[in-house]
């Protein structure tokens, strides 16, 4: 809720305040990171994030093909709020010269304070060029980009860090060699969801893999990301893994709350926030007016806050016609209208409204270039393939 006015408040458990996040020379005083996602992490979802609680918010993906190229979409992306810091950007490529060529603008026009590079996406339009999480498996192309990304940043000081995943699927894995990479050549923190590509979101996240790469990756951060719906989620996986951080992704959508939450049980507090149903549409409504603030046109702002609107109220009782109705909105008062004819009075529903929410698919075979698990380097065929994969924006 705006100023953090949220009624509906639970104590639980206490835990000991955790330590701030140190990246190169960025502290996060709360370990936290939002995860970048495709049409979610934008500028107003990060805002409403912010109004919640503390970390570090990353701006939704953007290609350093398109970076380079001065795409106007590309460049709305890694531009900021005046007063949000530290300014944190994800680049995606796969060619070492544009990755470099991309950081290299952002930190020249002091565009963002931390560049993230993504080597997690499993979607298949990505992993089928030889992208996203597939990228790993080519160790010399993988060691190339960061180097090049670490090297461009260094002009300004600029700390760089990786997400990526445990690798393309059960016999292919890559994260230890990855995180180790990453570290000789200067990143300043790793992140690492717990599945394979092959995972997708389905399953569990193997928190394990996430304690296995922080007994290996000894000199820099080490930051866990997979299945934390919940602040108690977020200290659990930091006790089983001694991981420096944690990386929330779907666990926020619809409830940009849980940042309060966190925020609260990484400082020790047993304060957490179950608000009712007029403080989420209280909520719902901030959304809106971030977004049309965001998009300069009220219609296009509505519009994008439609796909939200199932998570917001995930559990409550919220009827099909009434959330029919709230996504089909196009105006701000339109909005407020159909909120207040809503039950705003129902209290918090507890564990109906807890767990998972967003795409969880099953686990399937990887989509990957002909041929590219047969060797460690790349083939010119691949080399194409990769030209391809830049042009296929997604999160991971």
């Amino acid at each position: 809720m705006r100023d953090g006015a949220m009624t509906g408040q639970t104590n639980l458990a206490v835990s000991p305040a955790v330590a701030p996040l140190q990246i190169g020379r960025m502290r996060v005083e709360t370990p936290v990171v939002l995860a970048p996602m495709a049409g979610i992490t934008n500028a107003a979802f990060r805002r409403l994030c912010r109004e919640n609680g503390g970390g570090l918010y990353v701006a939704e993906m953007v290609t350093s093909r398109a970076l380079v190229e001065r795409n106007p979409e590309a460049l709305r992306i890694v531009t900021f709020d005046e007063d949000e810091s530290p300014r944190s950007a994800q680049v995606y490529g796969v060619d070492p010269a544009t990755v470099g060529a991309a950081v290299k603008l952002i930190v020249d026009e002091d565009r963002a304070d931390h560049v993230d590079l993504n080597f997690g996406c499993p979607v298949p339009k990505v992993t089928r060029k030889g992208g996203g999480a597939a990228l790993p498996w080519k160790r010399e192309l993988f060691t190339r980009i960061v180097d090049a990304a670490v090297t461009a940043a260094a002009t300004r000081d600029v700390p760089v860090t990786i997400k990526m995943r445990k690798g393309i699927d059960a016999d292919h894995e890559t994260y230890l060699e990855a995180g180790l990479i990453a570290q000789d050549l200067g990143v300043a923190a790793v992140a690492l969801h717990g599945r394979t590509a092959a995972q997708y979101y389905s399953g569990h996240a193997d928190w394990s893999a996430i304690a296995e790469l922080k007994r290996t990756v000894t000199k820099i951060p080490v930051l866990g990301n997979g299945d934390i719906w919940s602040a108690e989620d977020a200290l659990e996986m930091m006790a089983q893994t001694g991981c420096d951080g944690v990386v929330i992704g779907r666990g926020c959508q619809g409830r940009p709350w849980l940042f309060a939450d966190l925020q609260a049980a990484m400082e020790g507090s047993d304060r957490r926030v179950r608000p009712t149903l007029g403080e989420v549409a209280d909520t719902v409504y901030r959304h809106g007016e971030l977004m049309a603030q965001f998009f300069g046109d009220e219609d296009k702002g509505c519009r994008d806050l439609r796909k939200h609107i199932a998570w917001y109220f995930k559990g409550y009782p919220v009827g099909g016609e009434s959330r029919h109705a709230l996504a089909l909105v196009s105006t701000l008062q339109e909005l407020r209208e159909r909120l207040n004819a809503l039950d705003l009075d129902q209290p918090y529903p507890g564990d109906a409204a807890e767990g998972q929410r967003g795409r969880q698919g099953s686990e399937k075979r990887p989509h990957l270039p002909h041929g590219w698990l047969d060797s460690r380097e790349l083939t010119a065929e691949h080399r194409e393939k990769l030209a391809e994969a830049e042009l296929s924006v997604s999160g991971g």
